[in-house]
């Protein structure tokens, strides 16, 4: 297992082994002792399983607010996605900015987005299921979102944005300069995982 911090720390990718054999594989996807030591010291609580039918679907921005705030570990089984992390967190360094990354069912990679970021994705092909975990349970109250499109965060989802596919909720989300300070920057939290080979 390796961890790479991508340009928002302490967003992160996470890349493990496959072990293939005429058969097919195994891929140990989940070891909270491999990811404590890789820096990573979150305990998840839930895991969640999304499908998308079509390419082109964007689900997101979302996140939670505190209490009921949520670290995610996505990963992909089939298919492939451009996965998004905002920085939500004021005072950061990065903050309103974003960082993303393919995952896909081919690459085996995950991604870590933190607490204070919101997180999105594009399916790039038809049928893809996503599974991740998250920290925290599901609170309706403490769910929401930004519009996927603000111009203020200029993300480049690599798609016809006349083709994407959204729910009517995604559709309405705020412009993130109308947000509240959900969110506030952390040094001690920021700090670079470990980008040793954990085996």
């Amino acid at each position: 297992m390796t961890a790479d911090t991508l340009p928002a720390p302490p967003v992160t990718l996470i890349s493990v082994k496959k072990h293939t054999d005429p058969r097919g594989f195994f891929s140990e996807t989940y070891k909270t002792s491999r990811l404590e030591a890789a820096g990573v010291g979150i305990t998840f609580v839930q895991d969640n399983h999304a499908f998308s039918v079509e390419k082109n679907t964007i689900r997101g921005i979302h996140f939670q607010t505190p209490p009921f705030a949520q670290d995610k570990l996505v990963r992909v089984v089939r298919g492939a996605i451009l996965d998004v992390a905002v920085d939500l967190r004021v005072g950061s360094p990065t903050f309103r900015h974003h960082v993303s990354a393919v995952i896909s069912a081919d690459n085996w990679q995950q991604i870590l987005v933190p607490i204070g970021f919101g997180h999105g994705l594009v399916t790039l092909e038809p049928d893809t299921e996503v599974l991740y975990k998250v920290s925290n349970l599901y609170s309706p109250e403490h769910d929401k979102g930004v519009l996927w499109n603000d111009p203020d965060l200029d993300i480049d989802w690599g798609i016809d944005p006349a083709g994407a596919l959204l729910s009517d909720k995604d559709k309405a989300q705020p412009h993130l300069k109308d947000l509240p300070a959900y969110f506030t920057y952390d040094p001690g939290r920021d700090r670079p995982l470990s980008l040793e080979t954990i085996d």
